[in-house]
């Protein structure tokens, strides 16, 4: 994939959008669609079958969480969408005339205001991308659960 084509689908932090449970043309959004559909009416039988697999008494908070999932509008991070709270990345980034915070010399900084865990991830993509290339860095993560 080009690098233009990369932007579309990576955030300037390193993130996938495309992989993001918000992303409005993501495979979380379409998977849920999807189970949404095959699902159809399931409440009466999840009624039902919770008769006999406690489980199924969990089947309304499981629908409201899956209705969060197909209900995702976000058009990703550099269309002015990022979800996470008080992100420093998405005004920095313009800010600083680059396209992802690597390629700033100031990265690794304090301004993204993440929270340790991301803080960390973000510091290992962006040296990723750095070492690799963009296109090397998204063709061998373009496959991995954005959740790790």
């Amino acid at each position: 994939m080009k690098y233009n084509e990369i932007l579309k689908l990576i955030a300037p932090c390193g993130l996938n959008c495309a992989k993001c449970m918000a992303f409005i043309d993501g495979d979380i959004k379409k998977s849920a669609d999807e189970l949404k559909r095959l699902l159809g009416a399931f409440d009466n039988y999840a009624d039902r079958f919770s008769r006999f697999s406690p489980v199924f008494e969990n089947y309304p908070s499981f629908k409201k969480l899956l209705e969060y999932f197909v209900q995702a509008g976000c058009k990703g991070c550099r269309n002015g969408d990022c979800i996470y709270p008080n992100c420093g990345v998405a005004s920095c980034y313009k800010e600083r005339g680059v396209d992802f915070c690597f390629q700033c010399d100031e990265f690794p900084c304090e301004k993204t205001n993440f929270d340790p865990n991301l803080k960390e991830r973000w510091i290992k993509m962006g040296n990723l991308m750095r070492e690799k290339g963009i296109e090397v860095y998204f063709e061998e993560s373009k496959d991995s659960p954005r959740y790790i």
